[in-house]
Protein backbone atom coordinates (compact mmCIF):
# COMPACT_ATOMS: atom_id res chain seq x y z
CA UNK A 1 0.00 0.00 0.00
CA UNK A 2 1.24 3.51 -0.81
CA UNK A 3 2.09 5.98 1.90
CA UNK A 4 -0.10 8.54 3.45
CA UNK A 5 0.15 12.24 3.74
CA UNK A 6 -0.48 13.57 7.62
CA UNK A 7 -1.42 17.08 8.10
CA UNK A 8 -1.38 18.29 11.70
CA UNK A 9 -3.71 21.38 12.68
CA UNK A 10 -2.58 23.08 15.99
CA UNK A 11 1.10 22.72 17.36
CA UNK A 12 0.03 22.29 21.34
CA UNK A 13 1.42 19.27 23.48
CA UNK A 14 -0.98 16.61 21.91
CA UNK A 15 0.35 17.51 18.65
CA UNK A 16 4.21 17.24 19.24
CA UNK A 17 2.85 13.51 20.94
CA UNK A 18 1.17 12.43 17.86
CA UNK A 19 3.81 13.34 15.66
CA UNK A 20 6.20 11.63 17.24
CA UNK A 21 4.10 8.71 17.33
CA UNK A 22 3.94 8.98 13.28
CA UNK A 23 7.76 8.64 12.98
CA UNK A 24 6.82 5.13 14.34
CA UNK A 25 3.70 4.54 11.82
CA UNK A 26 4.02 2.25 8.75
CA UNK A 27 3.38 3.84 5.78
CA UNK A 28 2.97 7.66 7.33
CA UNK A 29 4.44 10.67 6.48
CA UNK A 30 4.46 14.08 8.12
CA UNK A 31 4.34 16.06 5.16
CA UNK A 32 2.46 19.54 6.90
CA UNK A 33 1.33 21.70 9.69
CA UNK A 34 -0.54 24.70 10.70
CA UNK A 35 -0.74 26.71 12.92
CA UNK A 36 -2.24 30.42 13.93
CA UNK A 37 1.53 32.11 13.27
CA UNK A 38 4.32 31.05 11.23
CA UNK A 39 6.51 31.55 13.88
CA UNK A 40 5.27 28.45 15.75
CA UNK A 41 4.35 26.09 12.68
CA UNK A 42 7.77 26.72 11.39
CA UNK A 43 9.17 25.88 15.28
CA UNK A 44 7.15 22.59 15.39
CA UNK A 45 8.17 21.81 11.34
CA UNK A 46 11.82 22.11 12.25
CA UNK A 47 11.50 19.77 15.57
CA UNK A 48 9.87 16.97 13.29
CA UNK A 49 11.65 17.43 9.52
CA UNK A 50 8.33 18.46 8.58
CA UNK A 51 8.89 20.11 5.14
CA UNK A 52 5.62 22.45 4.88
CA UNK A 53 4.48 24.83 7.66
CA UNK A 54 1.87 26.94 7.47
CA UNK A 55 0.99 30.65 9.11
CA UNK A 56 -3.06 29.30 9.25
CA UNK A 57 -4.85 26.24 9.12
CA UNK A 58 -7.13 26.79 5.98
CA UNK A 59 -3.56 26.94 4.02
CA UNK A 60 -2.61 23.55 5.54
CA UNK A 61 -6.49 22.22 4.46
CA UNK A 62 -6.27 23.73 0.89
CA UNK A 63 -2.63 21.92 0.72
CA UNK A 64 -3.77 19.34 -2.48
CA UNK A 65 -0.95 16.18 -1.28
CA UNK A 66 -2.46 16.11 2.41
CA UNK A 67 -4.34 13.16 2.71
CA UNK A 68 -6.11 13.22 6.17
CA UNK A 69 -5.87 15.84 9.19
CA UNK A 70 -5.03 15.58 12.81
CA UNK A 71 -6.88 18.21 14.84
CA UNK A 72 -5.20 18.95 18.09
CA UNK A 73 -6.83 22.38 18.74
CA UNK A 74 -8.91 23.20 21.76
CA UNK A 75 -12.13 21.15 22.26
CA UNK A 76 -14.22 24.04 21.45
CA UNK A 77 -12.74 24.40 17.71
CA UNK A 78 -12.56 20.83 17.19
CA UNK A 79 -16.29 20.95 15.52
CA UNK A 80 -14.96 24.21 13.31
CA UNK A 81 -12.09 22.79 12.39
CA UNK A 82 -13.25 19.79 11.24
CA UNK A 83 -15.93 20.69 9.45
CA UNK A 84 -13.59 23.16 7.41
CA UNK A 85 -11.54 19.76 6.73
CA UNK A 86 -14.89 17.84 5.75
CA UNK A 87 -15.85 20.76 3.39
CA UNK A 88 -13.19 20.78 1.53
CA UNK A 89 -12.57 17.25 1.26
CA UNK A 90 -10.30 16.04 3.52
CA UNK A 91 -10.11 12.95 5.91
CA UNK A 92 -9.99 13.72 9.24
CA UNK A 93 -9.03 11.85 12.56
CA UNK A 94 -9.86 14.46 15.72
CA UNK A 95 -8.59 14.54 18.86
CA UNK A 96 -11.03 13.26 21.60
CA UNK A 97 -13.84 15.32 22.77
CA UNK A 98 -14.40 15.00 19.08
CA UNK A 99 -17.30 17.92 19.72
CA UNK A 100 -18.41 19.97 22.35
CA UNK A 101 -22.03 18.43 21.83
CA UNK A 102 -24.11 15.31 20.49
CA UNK A 103 -25.37 17.98 18.04
CA UNK A 104 -22.94 19.13 16.87
CA UNK A 105 -20.80 15.24 16.82
CA UNK A 106 -24.18 14.24 14.79
CA UNK A 107 -23.70 16.90 11.77
CA UNK A 108 -19.98 16.12 11.62
CA UNK A 109 -20.97 12.25 11.17
CA UNK A 110 -23.56 12.87 8.74
CA UNK A 111 -21.39 15.69 6.83
CA UNK A 112 -18.75 12.81 6.43
CA UNK A 113 -21.07 10.19 5.09
CA UNK A 114 -22.81 12.75 3.02
CA UNK A 115 -19.24 13.27 1.14
CA UNK A 116 -17.59 9.69 1.68
CA UNK A 117 -15.13 11.29 3.88
CA UNK A 118 -13.16 8.96 6.57
CA UNK A 119 -14.13 10.73 9.98
CA UNK A 120 -12.55 8.99 13.32
CA UNK A 121 -12.42 10.62 17.20
CA UNK A 122 -8.66 9.83 18.13
CA UNK A 123 -9.97 7.48 21.08
CA UNK A 124 -6.40 6.15 21.05
CA UNK A 125 -6.41 3.82 23.84
CA UNK A 126 -8.58 1.59 21.46
CA UNK A 127 -6.01 0.54 19.70
CA UNK A 128 -3.09 -0.57 21.78
CA UNK A 129 -1.97 -3.84 21.53
CA UNK A 130 -2.96 -4.39 25.20
CA UNK A 131 -6.39 -3.58 24.61
CA UNK A 132 -6.90 -5.92 22.00
CA UNK A 133 -5.74 -8.65 24.46
CA UNK A 134 -8.42 -7.42 27.03
CA UNK A 135 -10.82 -7.48 24.23
CA UNK A 136 -10.07 -11.38 23.46
CA UNK A 137 -10.43 -12.22 26.84
CA UNK A 138 -13.67 -10.71 27.12
CA UNK A 139 -15.18 -12.44 24.45
CA UNK A 140 -13.61 -15.71 25.09
CA UNK A 141 -15.30 -15.66 28.68
CA UNK A 142 -11.44 -15.64 30.43
CA UNK A 143 -13.44 -13.87 33.10
CA UNK A 144 -16.81 -14.91 33.03
CA UNK A 145 -19.75 -12.31 32.44
CA UNK A 146 -18.56 -9.05 33.58
CA UNK A 147 -20.32 -7.57 36.69
CA UNK A 148 -18.32 -4.25 37.09
CA UNK A 149 -15.98 -2.32 35.81
CA UNK A 150 -13.85 0.61 37.76
CA UNK A 151 -11.92 3.53 36.17
CA UNK A 152 -10.34 6.60 37.29
CA UNK A 153 -8.39 9.26 35.67
CA UNK A 154 -7.31 12.41 37.78
CA UNK A 155 -4.43 14.83 38.27
CA UNK A 156 -3.80 18.17 40.27
CA UNK A 157 -4.05 21.34 38.17
CA UNK A 158 -2.94 24.79 39.30
CA UNK A 159 -6.64 26.65 39.30
CA UNK A 160 -6.22 28.75 36.30
CA UNK A 161 -9.80 30.72 34.96
CA UNK A 162 -8.44 31.09 31.34
CA UNK A 163 -6.89 27.80 31.00
CA UNK A 164 -8.17 25.34 28.42
CA UNK A 165 -9.04 23.06 31.86
CA UNK A 166 -11.21 25.78 33.49
CA UNK A 167 -11.74 27.97 30.95
CA UNK A 168 -15.82 27.00 29.43
CA UNK A 169 -15.45 29.01 26.74
CA UNK A 170 -12.39 26.30 25.60
CA UNK A 171 -14.81 23.65 26.91
CA UNK A 172 -12.83 22.93 30.03
CA UNK A 173 -13.89 20.22 32.97
CA UNK A 174 -12.80 17.18 34.17
CA UNK A 175 -15.81 15.31 31.80
CA UNK A 176 -14.46 16.09 28.57
CA UNK A 177 -10.75 16.69 29.28
CA UNK A 178 -10.15 12.98 30.97
CA UNK A 179 -13.48 11.79 32.09
CA UNK A 180 -14.18 10.70 28.64
CA UNK A 181 -11.70 7.88 28.83
CA UNK A 182 -13.73 6.28 31.20
CA UNK A 183 -16.95 6.79 29.45
CA UNK A 184 -15.39 5.61 26.42
CA UNK A 185 -13.90 2.26 28.61
CA UNK A 186 -17.17 1.30 30.01
CA UNK A 187 -18.96 1.47 27.14
CA UNK A 188 -16.27 -0.39 24.88
CA UNK A 189 -16.75 -3.20 27.97
CA UNK A 190 -20.35 -3.09 29.01
CA UNK A 191 -21.93 -1.59 26.19
CA UNK A 192 -25.20 1.07 25.79
CA UNK A 193 -26.70 2.42 29.02
CA UNK A 194 -29.94 2.90 30.89
CA UNK A 195 -29.08 5.24 34.04
CA UNK A 196 -26.71 7.30 35.06
CA UNK A 197 -26.16 9.07 38.30
CA UNK A 198 -23.47 11.87 38.23
CA UNK A 199 -22.23 14.56 41.31
CA UNK A 200 -19.90 16.64 40.76
CA UNK A 201 -17.77 19.59 42.26
CA UNK A 202 -17.68 22.50 39.88
CA UNK A 203 -15.10 25.35 39.86
CA UNK A 204 -15.90 28.79 39.99
CA UNK A 205 -15.76 29.25 36.25
CA UNK A 206 -18.74 26.78 36.41
CA UNK A 207 -16.47 23.51 34.75
CA UNK A 208 -16.58 19.85 36.71
CA UNK A 209 -13.26 19.84 38.69
CA UNK A 210 -14.03 16.43 40.81
CA UNK A 211 -16.55 14.25 38.59
CA UNK A 212 -18.21 10.54 39.77
CA UNK A 213 -20.46 8.73 37.62
CA UNK A 214 -22.11 5.78 38.03
CA UNK A 215 -23.35 3.49 34.96
CA UNK A 216 -26.49 0.92 34.73
CA UNK A 217 -25.73 -0.95 31.71
CA UNK A 218 -28.73 -2.20 29.45
CA UNK A 219 -27.32 -5.99 29.28
CA UNK A 220 -26.43 -5.82 33.07
CA UNK A 221 -23.57 -4.93 35.04
CA UNK A 222 -22.35 -1.62 36.92
CA UNK A 223 -19.70 1.38 36.32
CA UNK A 224 -18.01 3.30 38.82
CA UNK A 225 -16.17 6.28 36.99
CA UNK A 226 -14.05 9.22 38.88
CA UNK A 227 -12.44 12.44 37.00
CA UNK A 228 -10.49 15.41 38.53
CA UNK A 229 -8.37 18.30 38.04
CA UNK A 230 -8.44 18.44 42.15
CA UNK A 231 -6.46 15.92 42.86
CA UNK A 232 -4.01 12.65 42.22
CA UNK A 233 -5.74 9.88 41.57
CA UNK A 234 -4.76 6.14 40.88
CA UNK A 235 -5.57 5.74 37.22
CA UNK A 236 -6.17 2.24 36.61
CA UNK A 237 -9.08 0.25 35.63
CA UNK A 238 -10.65 -2.97 37.14
CA UNK A 239 -12.93 -4.92 34.83
CA UNK A 240 -14.63 -7.45 37.38
CA UNK A 241 -16.36 -10.61 36.03
CA UNK A 242 -18.02 -13.39 37.69
CA UNK A 243 -14.67 -16.10 37.18
CA UNK A 244 -11.88 -13.26 37.35
CA UNK A 245 -10.68 -9.73 36.72
CA UNK A 246 -8.95 -8.06 34.26
CA UNK A 247 -6.82 -5.16 35.86
CA UNK A 248 -4.84 -2.56 33.91
CA UNK A 249 -2.38 -0.52 35.78
CA UNK A 250 -2.04 3.30 36.22
CA UNK A 251 -2.14 4.95 32.92
CA UNK A 252 -5.22 2.77 31.87
CA UNK A 253 -5.70 4.90 28.85
CA UNK A 254 -2.03 3.95 27.55
CA UNK A 255 -1.43 0.28 28.32
CA UNK A 256 1.72 -1.72 28.29
CA UNK A 257 0.56 -3.92 31.11
CA UNK A 258 -2.52 -6.22 32.04
CA UNK A 259 -2.92 -8.31 34.94
CA UNK A 260 -5.07 -11.32 34.44
CA UNK A 261 -6.60 -13.07 38.23
CA UNK A 262 -8.55 -16.54 37.75
CA UNK A 263 -10.74 -17.74 40.71
CA UNK A 264 -9.11 -15.68 43.70
CA UNK A 265 -5.59 -17.05 42.45
CA UNK A 266 -2.68 -14.61 42.22
CA UNK A 267 -2.41 -12.14 39.30
CA UNK A 268 -0.84 -12.76 35.96
CA UNK A 269 1.48 -10.43 34.82
CA UNK A 270 1.48 -9.86 30.68
CA UNK A 271 3.36 -7.14 29.24
CA UNK A 272 2.53 -5.15 25.83
CA UNK A 273 5.95 -2.85 25.84
CA UNK A 274 5.61 0.05 22.20
CA UNK A 275 7.74 2.64 20.70
CA UNK A 276 7.45 6.45 22.05
CA UNK A 277 3.75 7.30 23.12
CA UNK A 278 1.77 4.95 21.39
CA UNK A 279 0.10 7.47 18.92
CA UNK A 280 1.02 5.07 16.13
CA UNK A 281 -1.88 2.61 16.56
CA UNK A 282 -4.37 4.84 16.02
CA UNK A 283 -2.68 6.64 13.04
CA UNK A 284 -1.96 3.03 11.38
CA UNK A 285 -5.70 2.13 11.82
CA UNK A 286 -6.91 5.30 10.12
CA UNK A 287 -4.54 4.73 7.03
CA UNK A 288 -5.90 1.56 6.74
CA UNK A 289 -9.39 2.61 6.69
CA UNK A 290 -8.52 5.66 4.32
CA UNK A 291 -6.88 3.20 2.13
CA UNK A 292 -9.72 0.83 2.10
CA UNK A 293 -12.06 3.45 1.22
CA UNK A 294 -13.80 3.08 4.44
CA UNK A 295 -15.69 6.35 6.02
CA UNK A 296 -15.59 5.12 9.39
CA UNK A 297 -12.96 2.76 11.61
CA UNK A 298 -14.95 -0.49 13.32
CA UNK A 299 -13.21 0.04 16.50
CA UNK A 300 -14.28 3.45 16.85
CA UNK A 301 -16.94 3.62 14.66
CA UNK A 302 -19.26 6.90 14.52
CA UNK A 303 -22.00 5.40 16.66
CA UNK A 304 -19.56 5.06 19.68
CA UNK A 305 -18.62 8.61 19.22
CA UNK A 306 -22.41 9.89 19.30
CA UNK A 307 -23.19 7.88 21.99
CA UNK A 308 -20.30 9.08 24.37
CA UNK A 309 -21.37 12.53 23.28
CA UNK A 310 -25.10 11.88 23.94
CA UNK A 311 -24.03 10.48 27.82
CA UNK A 312 -21.59 13.67 28.07
CA UNK A 313 -24.64 15.70 27.12
CA UNK A 314 -26.63 13.85 29.80
CA UNK A 315 -23.96 13.91 32.87
CA UNK A 316 -23.36 17.82 32.10
CA UNK A 317 -26.77 18.28 32.38
CA UNK A 318 -27.14 16.58 35.82
CA UNK A 319 -24.40 18.60 37.03
CA UNK A 320 -25.78 21.68 35.87
CA UNK A 321 -22.94 22.82 33.70
CA UNK A 322 -23.35 24.27 30.40
CA UNK A 323 -21.12 25.42 27.72
CA UNK A 324 -21.30 29.33 26.25
CA UNK A 325 -21.65 28.63 22.79
CA UNK A 326 -24.63 26.55 23.73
Amino acid sequence: MRNVNWGIIGTGNIAHQFAKGLQHANGAVLLGVGSRSQQSADGFANEYDIPRSYSTYQQLIDDPEIDIIYISTPNNLHYENTKTCLNAGKAVLCEKPFTINLEQAKELVQLARDKNLFLMEALWSRFFPAYKQMQDWLKAGTIGNVEMLSANFGFYADYKADSRLYDPELGGGSLLDVGIYTLALALHVLGSVKSILAQADLSSTGVDENLAVILQHQNGGTSVLQSSFRTNLVNHAAINGTKGYIRIPDPFWQPDTLYLCMNEQHEEKFEFPFQSEGYQFEAEAAQQCLLKGKIESEIVPHKDTLEIMELMDTIRNDIGLKYPME
